[in-house]
């Protein structure tokens, strides 16, 4: 971070642009954190997608699935290899404020430039005490803090929850999962105090055309929906925000068969079965030419003839013809 606590908010404004991408913790076969995989990857996002920051060890991530000592050593490959090139949030959160606040302070002390943080989930919590306990993390740490509400954690902010959280010195942003009338009244409330996201690509141009949103903070879309050479969505972002709509309109449609693919395997399991679709992630990724691997329990994996159908409809709308040809031919 490149900042003073106090100066948390300010900088959130300041550094949060453009696109950033939630991603993956790649595993091995026999189940331990892909290190290399993960160094590769984190390459890929950089040298070859141009991203704009990396979401790390969050939902994509499968925090819930890996150990502490997983979590830091995760954010300490993202960070060395983000250096330079991108910035970097780290998912810190836990049910635990203890922990939440230990694993903050290591992402601060690591290098990465901001942290996010989950509310607690369990036990049940009311809005003062979901208060409270941000309060407490973020007094433990100098690092800006962005809240992290979604309702697969089973809790929702409501605004006026999330507006009083926003008035802690180093809380500076929210990654906010909810409907757009929801997200209208968060930054109502909030005003620039903090800055908001929606991490909906589908949603990305409304966003930033009608509620003056500067940061895709964050999905898996910008590794999903884009390979190198072939950047879409960064490119349709940087017209968005150069205030050339109409250019980055004709660009965002102009992939719609991709993104119908993208919503059927990304967002459909989730909103109707309640599945978090890491498996397909990661097998998505893996055809791209990047580090996947498994999934661990409770996620279930995705059966190869799921695999082959992904392939073919990744094939239908040309995503995988766009590879060059060394990754081509691996992802075949």
């Amino acid at each position: 971070m490149d900042y003073r606590k106090s100066e948390a908010k300010e900088a959130s404004r300041a550094q949060f642009r453009g696109v950033w991408a939630a991603i993956t913790t790649p595993f091995t076969p026999d189940d331990k954190l892909d290190e290399a995989g993960l160094r590769r990857n984190m390459r890929h996002y950089t040298d070859g997608l141009g991203v704009d920051g990396i979401f790390c060890t969050g939902t994509m991530g499968e925090f819930w699935a890996l150990t502490k000592e997983e979590r830091k050593r995760a954010v300490e490959i993202v960070v060395e290899e983000a250096r330079g090139k991108c910035k970097v949030i780290a998912h810190t959160g836990h049910h635990s404020p203890n922990e939440t606040a230990d694993l903050t302070r290591h992402a601060q002390e690591v290098g990465a430039d901001f942290a996010i943080v989950i509310n607690p989930y369990y036990p049940w919590a009311s809005e003062d005490t979901i208060y409270q306990w941000f309060e407490v993390v973020a007094s433990r740490v100098d690092i800006g803090i962005w809240m992290f509400d979604t309702p697969f954690s089973g809790v929702e902010f409501s605004p006026q929850l999330t507006a009083r959280i926003a008035g802690i010195e180093n809380i500076c942003g929210i990654k906010c999962s909810r409907s757009l009338d929801h997200y209208e009244q968060v930054r109502k409330l909030c005003g620039d105090k903090i800055v908001l996201s929606h991490p909906s690509e589908t949603e990305f141009l409304r966003l930033v055309r009608d509620h003056d949103m500067k940061v895709h903070m964050s999905s898996a879309a910008p590794f999903l929906m884009q390979v190198p050479g072939y950047t879409p969505m960064r490119d349709y972002a940087e017209l968005a925000l150069a205030g050339k709509l109409a250019a980055a309109e004709t660009m965002r449609n102009g992939i719609q068969p991709l993104r119908e693919v993208h919503e059927k395997w990304m967002r459909e399991p989730w909103l109707k079965h309640k599945i978090i679709p890491i498996h397909y992630l990661k097998a998505w990724s893996e055809l791209l030419g990047m580090a996947g691997g498994h999934v661990r329990p409770p996620l279930p994996q995705i059966t190869e003839q799921e695999r082959m159908t992904l392939r073919g409809e990744l094939e239908r709308v040309g995503l995988l013809a766009r590879l060059p040809g060394g990754v081509r031919a691996h992802a075949a």
